[in-house]
């Protein structure tokens, strides 16, 4: 088709030609809803829409705006608009201080065609007319004019040497290493428990202050935490709940940086572009008290929603420490700019060194001098609580920590022996002793499981070699909910699985251990981590997928009964927009003959038009239209 710009008939073939990945990723940018959109020409009508139109617009910084302005002015009446003419205007319009490069005109043309707002073309760009049109009329709506789009930065909030940047670092790497460890206890406790999600999105609110206090921070960054793990891939959703994946595993093993990283990458990859673009700019020196302004100013006819966008954005950023004051840190340039890896290496500088030593206290505390080493970490963790995460952490062993350690397939050997090679202090006595006593007292109740239930009901059984004990179990009204009994050989029943019985005991604090039927002892890992090949729970209709399934499907039906499904459509279009077409006859000696026409009806499988050059009404079968194009400049 010749070069066109003036309406849905141009747009539409634009649309036919894209990609499904394509036009569904425009889709989602233009947030178009699938009522009454059958056809491509019913997709086009919806994109050339005011209001549609508008609330694109919304999403374009003043610059990308400008660009779109001239390349409609430059590309009226069926033109092109060369990139290098394009990059000329721009150049003596634009504020002098800032290059405008041929790469700059083509990002921002990429950004307009991917929102359906131009077409490129070899030879450069073509605005739509009605695209064009509404910009021009933004005066009438107290939006800037085509020239105030080209005014450059106010001085009033663009002085450069504002922000002290060190102070901007400083702060940005105690909220990156604060952030970092947020999510590691985030992690932690959804290890030990997961939580489901709700029918209508978010957690409920007990899980969401569990969530809270064992990550140290206020329930209103549990949300923007989940979102952030789960694009990071370390927790997922699987069957209504969130669960960590086993990437997580080994994410909280790295070194403090490289956990960051993670956590800061996934932010940045799910940027959408237009926000990326504002918040990568730190040269521009507008940041700190003027940030509100400058996006203001930026974009000109942002709505609320796109204010949102933006403020969930920085609020992120700023809670992950990519961000200090409205500012982005030179770990957070770096990782606009540079990548992840930039980002880690800026970010290590910042951080606090981490050390693999700790003091063990005689009231049975540890505390790190430092930040401690994640694996050192991480296997503490295993045989002590945690009581405070911070530059210097602590930990408390408790017989209850030892048993879980024990329950995990540590010996006293084994425990003491780590615990003397990260010590500063040797071990206490009181340790060492907790260690030997919790050591010789467990598995004193052994749980294990019915091969064959035999129809008792009984699903798992709990025995020990101290009646005492075991008659403590019964009686215990902390542990009615398992319904335990006391069957004939002595042993007590539940109709509960083994695992059910073994963790609601190590939770009451009962030196359990669980059995095999060899009666060896067997480690049961509480964590619960989403596996390979789990899926998460059904989302809500895509309706951007919902639309290009549907046209597709549409126009190959069409198209296998008939071969003009298609010509119908731009002709009746056209007849409805009164446009002036470019009509291709195929000739019976096999050539083709152009006729400029006005088309008026369709009917009966024929073209009834008025011939403007030669002032002639001419009546043409379908089945002789090659193809139909709008007029252009040249034609």
């Amino acid at each position: 088709m010749p070069h066109s710009n003036g309406s849905a008939l141009a747009l539409a073939s634009r649309l036919r030609a894209l990609s499904d990945p394509d036009l569904t990723a425009l889709l989602r940018l233009r947030d178009v809803r699938e009522v009454g959109i059958r056809d491509f020409f019913d997709l086009a009508d919806k994109l050339l829409d005011r209001t549609s139109i508008q609330q694109a617009l919304t999403q374009l910084d003043r610059r990308t705006l400008h660009t779109l302005a001239l390349i409609g002015k430059l590309s009226a009446h069926g033109r092109v608009a060369a990139a290098a003419d394009v990059a000329a205007a721009l150049a003596g319009q634009e504020d002098a201080s800032l290059a405008v490069l041929p790469s700059t005109v083509e990002s921002r043309a990429v950004r307009l065609a991917q929102r359906g707002l131009i077409g490129i073309e070899d030879d450069g760009y073509v605005c739509y007319d009605l695209v064009y049109e509404h910009l021009v009329s933004w005066p009438t709506l107290k939006l800037p004019s085509v020239e105030e789009l080209a005014a450059p930065l106010p001085v009033a909030f663009g002085t450069p040497g504002l922000l002290d940047e060190s102070s901007v670092d400083h702060f940005a790497a105690e909220r990156a290493f604060a952030s970092t460890l947020s999510a590691v206890e985030f992690v932690t406790e959804l290890l030990h428990e997961p939580a489901r999600e709700l029918a209508r999105g978010g957690l409920g609110q007990p899980d969401t202050k569990r969530l809270a206090l064992a990550a140290g921070f206020g329930i209103e960054q549990v949300a923007p935490y989940v979102v952030v793990l789960s694009r990071a891939g370390l927790i997922q959703l699987v069957n209504g709940r969130w669960s960590p994946t086993e990437a997580a595993r080994d994410w909280m093993l790295e070194p403090t940086p490289k956990r960051w990283g993670r956590l800061a990458g996934a932010w940045v990859g799910a940027l959408p572009s237009d926000i990326r673009f504002v918040l990568g700019d730190r040269d521009v020196s507008v940041w700190g008290d003027h940030f509100d302004e400058y996006i203001t100013w930026l974009y000109p006819a942002a709505d609320a929603r796109m204010r949102a966008r933006i403020d969930r954005q920085i609020y992120t950023a700023e809670l992950l420490g990519i961000f200090a004051h409205h500012s982005p840190s030179h770990a957070g340039s770096a990782l606009l700019i540079d990548g992840q890896e930039a980002a880690e290496a800026a970010i290590a500088r910042s951080l606090p060194g981490e050390v693999d030593k700790v003091y063990l206290q005689h009231d049975l505390s540890v505390v790190s001098p430092g930040p401690l080493n994640p694996t050192v970490d991480m296997r503490l963790r295993s045989m002590a609580d945690v009581e405070s995460r911070a530059l210097a952490s602590s930990y408390r062993i408790t017989p209850e920590s030892i048993n879980r350690a024990l329950s995990s397939g540590d010996t006293a050997a084994t425990i003491l022996e780590f615990l003397s090679g990260i010590s500063l202090t040797g071990i206490p006595q009181p340790l060492d002793y907790l260690v030997s006593e919790s050591a010789s007292r467990f598995g004193l109740l052994r749980v294990g499981s019915f091969s064959d239930s035999s129809g008792s009901g009984a699903h798992s059984y709990l025995r020990s070699t101290d009646a005492n004990l075991l008659a403590t179990v019964l009686v215990d009204q902390r542990l009615a909910p398992l319904a335990l009994r006391r069957a004939s050989d002595g042993r007590a029943v539940s109709r509960f699985a083994r695992d059910v019985v073994f963790f609601t005991l190590a939770d009451a604090r009962y030196p359990v251990a669980a059995e095999n039927a060899s009666g060896q002892v067997v480690i049961i890992d509480r964590h619960v981590f989403a596996q390979k090949g789990e899926t998460a729970a059904p989302k809500s209709s895509d309706s951007a997928a919902i639309i290009v399934e549907r046209v597709r499907r549409n126009t190959v039906a069409a198209e296998q009964e008939s071969a003009t499904p298609w010509l119908e459509r731009q002709l009746e279009l056209a007849i409805k927009a009164k446009m002036t077409l470019v009509v291709t006859v195929a000739t019976p000696e096999g050539g083709t003959i152009d006729y400029v026409l006005e088309p008026a009806s369709l009917s009966n499988g024929r073209l009834r038009a008025r011939d403007r050059k030669a002032d002639i009404e001419r009546t043409l079968p379908l089945s002789r239209i090659a193809s139909v194009s709008e007029v252009t400049s040249a034609s």
